[in-house]
């Protein structure tokens, strides 16, 4: 069995802002893994209003392994360089406090790390909700008609991957690519792993690694924050074409899908749009009611929850993430991110 002085120790870094409902299982989670290196905890507290900050010095004076740095810059990325650059040890483990982390997890990423020679590793994060609407959304996160698909929400094939859920890091990788990007507002994930392969290292997907996440819980929240995602996944293309997967193009193009289908009406109704250019409209026409029917079949077939009320939300939870998204997604192509931020985790509805 592995000691103390077998193994590396690791520094969980975690961004929080307004978690008062969440950070406290988030962190007992972590405290709570079964790993026999050293272990310390350093939260990146932003300006929070919801009671978060009396949480967390609750947390810190019972275990000497918590601690904290102040973020009043509030973003993500320049938070979790705070922690980063706040940690002592050679393992850095990403955590979310809107995420909980399976037993055996940090085990079992060291293990990986040390065994293929990858400088991250992620494994499958498995939404689950604590009202209809939150389940609706995992649901929709769970699905490969929610979020395209991607490894971490669905793959079972341990390999290299383009990108990783949180992340498992080699310290030095990460010094040596320059942390995170600290003029990104979301995407910094994606952007660093970027970064991490064009410098010639290894991103591994395990999906013997799980994490549990708690998506957003109201319709306003969700809206925001997929909006967000959107901008900002169109800022990356502007600054790294031709490296995105195709599938981020498809809201967008949705989006599109919509407007024109509104302007199609407008001018059928009006006799602006005749024959033969009608059938373009009809073209668009079609191609909207297969992606409603699709819904449909998805709502109740396949990622339908245990009543009809569930099927429901779902129905209207999809849609809501996909034009929210690619609404986000043109904006951000046409404008850039600029000062676009993710309110979704303010302390207001």
């Amino acid at each position: 069995m592995a000691t103390q002085a077998d193994l590396p120790g690791v520094s969980y870094v975690m961004p929080v802002l307004n978690e008062v409902d969440y950070v406290e299982d988030a962190v007992r989670t972590i405290l709570s893994q079964d790993y026999a290196g050293e272990q310390q905890l350093i939260l990146a507290l932003g300006p929070s209003t919801d009671g978060t900050m009396a949480v967390v010095e609750r947390l810190v004076a019972q275990d000497p392994r918590v601690t904290f740095v102040l973020n009043p810059n509030r973003h993500i990325p320049v938070g979790l360089n705070l922690a980063v650059q706040a940690s002592k040890h050679p393992i850095i483990v990403r955590v979310d406090a809107h995420s909980e982390l399976a037993p055996g997890y940090t085990a079992r990423a060291v293990e990986t790390l040390l065994r293929t020679g990858a400088v991250n590793v992620g494994g499958l994060m498995k939404a689950k909700g604590r009202s209809p609407f939150q389940w609706a959304v995992a649901r929709a996160y769970n699905s490969k008609f929610g979020l395209g698909g991607g490894t971490y929400h669905g793959g079972d094939a341990e390999g290299p991957a383009e990108s990783a859920y949180l992340g498992v890091f080699r310290h030095e990788v990460l010094t040596e690519v320059g942390l995170y990007d600290e003029s990104l507002r979301r995407g910094e994930d994606w952007e660093l792993n970027l970064r991490i392969r064009a410098a010639g290292h290894v991103v591994w997907f395990d999906p013997e690694l799980k994490v549990t996440y708690w998506p957003r819980e109201n319709w306003n929240k969700l809206t925001r924050q997929f909006f967000t995602t959107g901008v900002w996944r169109g800022e990356l293309v502007r600054r790294h074409p031709g490296k995105n997967p195709w599938r981020f193009f498809v809201p967008p193009l949705l989006v599109l899908a919509v407007v024109l289908g509104v302007v199609g009406i407008v001018l059928q109704a009006t006799g602006v749009l005749g024959w033969p250019w009608s059938i373009l409209a009809y073209l668009d026409y079609a191609g909207l009611l297969a992606y409603a029917l699709l819904v449909v079949g998805v709502a109740f077939t396949i990622d339908r929850g245990k009543t009809a009320r569930d099927a429901l939300i779902f129905m209207l939870v999809l849609p809501t993430m996909h034009l929210s998204w690619g609404t986000g997604f043109i904006r951000g192509l046409l404008h850039g991110g600029r000062d676009t931020m993710d309110t979704s985790r303010s302390n207001r509805n």
